[in-house]
């Protein structure tokens, strides 16, 4: 296991990176419509944006990596959520930041299917549980150390979009160094949503509600937040 771990170092560096910088733009851009006061169903819709692009990703990125691989799509996905989050500091308006939100969505939804099919390869049967609990270990702290990044400037001026962007450029400096050899990639079979109900009701249903709660937690509690009067 520590073998399989090591042998992926690159790709849980740039994660780390991705996942700081990702924690802390969710957070930010709650916190920034709350300070611009675009109304509570408006930034619900920005925040909705990001969900919607992930949908979109989750289905474009397998056809991509199985025509350029799986590098040249890291890259690619992080160059374009690195330029895009900027815009949040440039168009301060609920359409524009929809719009930017949708294509951050669909962005990092290309970087996740990159790293689990990449250690999807890597694994084995015996060792995939655990490699993927280390996976969503890092995520997660990266997620939560990006969310304490919000103290180092005002959310109000343009830094923390910024740093939001050199966080995601960074993550795929690991990748590109690494010597390792590329994982490969073959086109998962197509589940419909009637059959993967069939196969696992239990399933479908709690993940609708996990990612529902989820979404709600995780877009609007930084808005709801600021409404309570929290710093």
């Amino acid at each position: 296991m520590f073998r399989v771990v090591a042998a992926s170092w690159a790709l849980f560096l740039g994660l780390v990176l991705m996942m700081i910088g990702n924690g802390l733009q969710g957070t930010l851009v709650g916190v920034r419509a709350t300070l611009e006061a675009f109304p509570d169903t408006a930034t619900g819709l920005v925040m909705s944006g990001y969900f919607i692009g992930f949908l979109a990703g989750s289905v474009l990125a397998p056809r991509l990596l199985r025509r350029v691989g799986h590098v040249r799509v890291f890259a690619a996905f992080a160059a374009l959520a690195s330029a895009v989050v900027l815009l949040h500091a440039v168009f301060v308006e609920p359409l524009t930041w929809t719009l930017v939100r949708i294509v951050t969505g669909l962005c990092y939804a290309g970087l996740y299917v990159v790293a689990e099919s990449w250690l999807n390869d890597r694994a084995t049967n015996e060792t995939r549980g655990q490699l993927l609990a280390v996976y969503v270990a890092i995520m997660l702290c990266g997620m939560g150390a990006g969310q304490l990044l919000l103290n180092l400037a005002d959310p109000g001026s343009f830094e923390l979009f910024i740093l939001v962007s050199v966080l995601v450029s960074l993550a795929v400096v690991p990748i590109l160094l690494s010597a390792g050899p590329m994982p490969t990639f073959e086109t998962p079979r197509r589940v419909g949503l009637a059959e993967l109900y069939r196969v696992s009701p239990l399933g479908v249903i709690g993940t609708l509600g996990t990612g529902a709660s989820n979404a709600v937690l995780v877009g609007m509690g930084a808005v709801y937040a600021g409404r309570m009067g929290l710093t």
